[in-house]
């Protein structure tokens, strides 16, 4: 039976008490596909001895060998011929190495069932045309980053009136187009369609705070979204507070700080982590997150810091089962206002690259890199 299939179709988004058991099957399910049809994880859980036939509990994915983001922007891992991977995408290789990941059609369609249900549920959906402005890449056919390819999906949540990219492709590469995008926004203000907007938070922060210091003010029109995605890459250290950045959105653009949503997810772990009106990041039943100790890799408790160890069965091209991320990350198990009933995730920062090296060190290790 395809437990992935069935876990991807389910349409409470956010009730992972109710799906442990089908998720763990689907965990199950994939991590003998992985294993049966990729030598190097194979080999992987051999040398820890582990067996996918062994989960059978919730308790048992911690057990799961995970695999540092750091490996997969050094070693491809398949599971499926390259020609049968309809998509392959990088990712945006800020630390100078990118990983590479094939999609197949099985996976995409897994996806599209996670799309449509989180779409549903935060109400991103419209069939209003709309006017986007992407603080992002022009896609290209040389342009393989999995963020350019989100966030032009992200423009299909309605219908496109018109695209404005601030990274445009030239003869020298990418530029970044401030005036045209400050032209399109001032075209936008004055039209009855909403406008909304998809990208990395620092270049969209940039943006309205220049605005700002020229005393440029719009009032977007009724609908209008601002929404995130990417995170702050090599801007981290300019990263501001949360409610500094909607306040600015606010007084720049006239827009709500109920009408900004911001996306998490990694080219590793396509999962559509969306965030609530009180802007957390609640775990979705397509996926778990365990939070390590960095020193030994063991979970720590709900609400200690520590490494993002980030679980899907998603994906049937790659063994993508269990992923550790360089980011430090707090999950909440409390209450949430929103009502969602799943713990949040909370990102506290990246650590560097020598820092996932020692981190990673034991991980290293096993691999035999």
């Amino acid at each position: 039976m395809n437990y992935t299939k069935k876990l991807f179709r389910k349409k409470d988004i956010y009730n992972l008490e109710k799906t442990d058991e089908l998720f763990v099957k689907a965990m199950k399910e994939n991590a003998t596909f992985q294993y049966n049809n990729c030598a190097d994880y194979k080999r992987i859980l051999d040398d820890f001895s582990f067996n996918p036939e062994a989960l059978d509990t919730t308790s048992h994915l911690a057990r799961l060998p995970f695999i540092p983001t750091l490996y997969f922007k050094h070693h491809h891992l398949q599971s499926i011929p390259a020609n049968k991977q309809v998509i392959k995408a990088t990712s945006s290789g800020t630390s100078g190495s990118m990983s590479k990941i094939g999609f197949d059609l099985k996976s995409l369609l897994r996806g599209l069932d996670m799309v449509i249900q989180v779409g549903k549920y935060h109400k991103l959906w419209s069939i209003k045309p709309t006017n986007y402005i992407v603080f992002g890449y022009q896609p290209t056919k040389t342009n393989k980053t999995a963020v350019s390819k989100t966030a032009y999906g992200f423009t299909l949540f309605a219908p496109a009136k018109s695209r404005t990219f601030a990274l445009e492709m030239t003869d020298n590469g990418y530029k970044l187009l401030w005036d045209k995008v400050l032209k399109a926004l001032d075209k936008y203000s004055k039209s009855k369609l909403p406008m909304r907007t998809i990208g990395f938070p620092a270049y969209t922060y940039f943006f309205l705070r220049d605005l700002k210091e020229k005393g440029i003010r719009y009032k977007m029109p009724k609908g209008s979204m601002i929404t995130l995605g990417g995170g702050w890459k090599q801007f981290y250290a300019e990263k501001v507070d949360k409610q500094d950045f909607y306040a600015l959105v606010k007084e720049v653009l006239d827009i709500d700080e109920d009408h900004i949503v911001e996306f998490f997810g990694a080219v590793e772990h396509p999962i559509l982590y969306t965030d609530c009106k009180c802007h957390h990041f609640h775990v979705p039943i397509y996926s778990r997150v365990i939070i390590r100790n960095p020193d030994d890799f063991s979970p720590v408790e709900h609400g200690k810091i520590g490494l993002v160890n980030l679980m899907s069965p998603m994906i049937h091209s790659a063994p993508l089962l269990s992923v550790m991320t360089d980011d430090l990350g707090i999950l909440h198990k409390e209450k949430c206002p929103c009502g969602a009933s799943s713990p949040w995730l909370e990102i506290i920062g990246r650590v560097g690259v020598s820092d996932i090296v020692t981190c990673a060190a034991g991980a290293d290790e096993y691999l035999n890199k």
